[in-house]
């Protein structure tokens, strides 16, 4: 049982900035890794970022050079930067958890989403 609280999320113009993030807390024993997906309506979820506690990164092609994905190891926290924003980038994101449980089981998770709309 795991808890991921998302914050950020709201309305932002063209060109304009936005900073999400992801809290975890629960029964974890170690995370693997922590990210972002987002979806827009009627697409497919698509990879954002990753970001493991050793400091991997992984950007979707469409986010390269825009947006930066860091990690708080001792809040088990992840951070979304996103500058540059368009309209394309309007989805509903996803925090995503991979990790171990008290078990040492191998588990996911995800938030209940956040919505960034970018609108003049």
């Amino acid at each position: 049982q795991v808890q991921l609280v998302e914050s950020g999320g709201g309305l932002v113009q063209p060109g304009g900035s936005l900073s999400l993030s992801c809290a975890a807390s629960g029964n974890i024993f170690v995370i693997a890794a922590m990210g972002w997906y987002r979806q827009a309506p009627g697409e497919q979820r698509e990879l954002v970022a990753t970001i493991t506690p050793a400091g991997g990164t992984n950007y979707g092609d469409s986010v390269k050079g825009r947006f930066s994905i860091s990690i708080d190891r001792d809040k088990n926290t992840v951070y979304l930067q996103m500058n540059s924003l368009t309209p394309a980038d309007t989805a509903v994101y996803y925090c995503n958890l991979d990790y171990l449980d008290t078990g040492a089981y191998r588990q996911g998770a995800w938030g209940q989403g956040t919505q960034v709309t970018v609108s003049s």
